[in-house]
């Protein structure tokens, strides 16, 4: 063994039940498919790292884990410290055997050998085995920094480039986008168990609100119901009734009637395959007049757009039925005053509608963008400076295979309102005092998954209801209970 490398320590982990990405299928036929499609487009071998645990302050207090995504498509396995060499067909894993001494704090695991066996690996050797048996292979440049001494010390590299850098290896991140952008029926069967298992924890999130207090308590009551299915969160949990924060990962604040109660949370399997919803009721099960004028105008435009998703449709085309829906629906309140295309043409809907309208969804709750816009942007197609297109994450034709979100919302953003260039820019546009009257509502957001098929589309998520109605009935009945 190479004397500088890097010694790390192995807790093997192989999952039951819940989670399985081969559905009804052997997994080690569902990751031979896999290797045999990046095969037709590449012709070099490729090494993929797991990852390494990650100690909170001491060696034994770690981070909860998640393998590399990347890893994990081709691998089906959520392993620590272990790497596969792929060529054609033919999977190669690297991992150590846990020692006696681990298997006292860690249990008993499986062998290299039986890990091999599941994922259908043609050999199987010790991590430092990679000194021989990986030089030469294409890598996508870890960030994990055990991983880089690793990969320095056994590829014998002086350095390692980082992942999505032009001096990369483009061509196998194009492969991987390509393949990973289209869901296989293995992927799919995974991805309907994390949906199915979110929709009831937004159900329970719904039962729990009339007798909660805090955000906190609604989180809890949600998070315990994928907990409960030995599943985690696929990204943190927004939870709030400050929905005008997009990414508000606070739960300390009191709820209360009034409250417009926004909560983003989805479900990740054990090996990896994500879910994505988003809903917002009222604290006190009745919308108010206000919330419910601007809660029906989201709907609608949640609606269009997945009437609208299909192959070969422009997924930007899609963001621009939201932002002119929105716009419509605002001028019809009174809040903006014009044109809704020539609103929309100079960014007007953006004041309340300033992010995109969706993204691909698969292992990664935005699925590939570790790469960049490699994945969410078609070749020869860069990111609008403008302010309502800014932050459109996905920016191609829609394919048959495409997991995809539809989340239009509406956002009252004090930086955003209060901003002296945004006043004097639209100060014809808005009539602000009207706005003032809907002061009631900080954030909606919509959103569901949906499947591009050969159809149209399928919503994965349709088990939860959207309408303004039947959220009432799920929080109003729960209000009713504790009466």
């Amino acid at each position: 063994m190479h004397t500088a490398t890097p010694t790390v320590p192995s807790r093997l982990f192989v999952p039951q039940g819940n989670g399985s990405p081969q559905g009804g299928a052997d997994l080690a036929d569902v990751l031979r498919s896999r290797r045999q499609r990046l095969a037709q487009l590449i012709d070099f071998p490729v090494l993929l790292w797991s990852g390494t645990p990650k100690s909170r302050n001491f060696a034994a207090n770690i981070y909860p884990y998640r393998a590399s995504s990347h890893f994990l498509y081709f691998a089906g396995l959520p392993l620590e410290n272990a790497a596969i060499r792929l060529e054609g067909d033919q999977l190669t894993l690297f991992i150590d055997d846990t020692s006696p001494e681990e298997a006292l704090w860690h249990g008993p695991t499986p062998s290299r050998e039986e890990i091999a066996q599941k994922m259908g690996a043609t050999e199987a050797y010790p991590l430092n085995a990679l000194a021989d048996k990986a030089l030469g292979t294409a890598t996508l440049g870890e960030s994990d920094e055990t991983v880089q001494m690793l990969e320095k010390a056994l590829l014998k590299r002086g350095i390692v480039i980082p992942r999505h850098h032009p001096g990369g290896n483009q061509a196998l991140e194009k492969a991987i986008v390509q393949l990973r952008m289209i869901q296989d029926e293995g992927s799919l069967t995974a991805i309907r168990q994390a949906i199915a298992v979110t929709v009831e924890a937004h159900k329970m999130g719904m039962r729990t609100t009339p007798q909660a207090q805090t955000e906190a308590q609604i989180r809890a009551a949600m998070e315990a119901v994928i907990i409960g299915q030995n599943m985690t969160c696929a990204y943190g949990s927004i939870v709030t009734v400050a929905g005008e924060v997009l990414h508000n990962h606070h739960y300390h604040n009191s709820v209360g009637a009034g409250d417009l109660l926004l909560a983003d949370v989805g479900a990740e399997t054990s090996d990896g395959w994500a879910s994505d919803i988003t809903r917002t009721w009222p604290v006190s099960g009745k919308f108010s007049a206000t919330q419910r004028d601007l809660y029906d105008i989201v709907l609608a435009a949640h609606d269009f757009c997945i009437e609208k998703a299909q192959r070969g449709v422009e997924y930007q085309h899609i963001h621009l039925i939201a932002c002119q829906i929105i716009a419509a629906g605002l001028v019809e309140l009174g809040i903006l005053k014009g044109n809704p295309e020539d609103l929309v043409a100079q960014d007007a809907h953006a004041l309340f509608f300033p992010h995109g309208v969706g993204h691909l969804m698969g292992l990664d709750v935005h699925d590939v963008e570790d790469l960049g816009d490699l994945s969410g942007y078609a070749e020869g197609r860069e990111r609008s400076d403008r302010f309502g297109l800014a932050f459109l994450r996905l920016n191609r034709p829609l394919e048959v295979g495409m997991v995809v979100t539809i989340e239009p919302g509406f956002y009252q953003v004090p930086a955003i309102l209060n901003d002296a260039k945004n006043r004097d820019r639209y100060t014809s546009m808005v009539d602000w005092e009207r706005l003032e009257q809907f002061s009631d509502v900080r954030g909606i957001r919509i959103e569901d998954d949906i499947l591009i098929t050969d159809l149209g589309c399928e919503v994965l998520s349709k088990d939860l209801p959207t309408t303004a109605a039947e959220i009432e009935d799920l929080v109003g009945n729960s209000a009713d209970d504790y009466q």
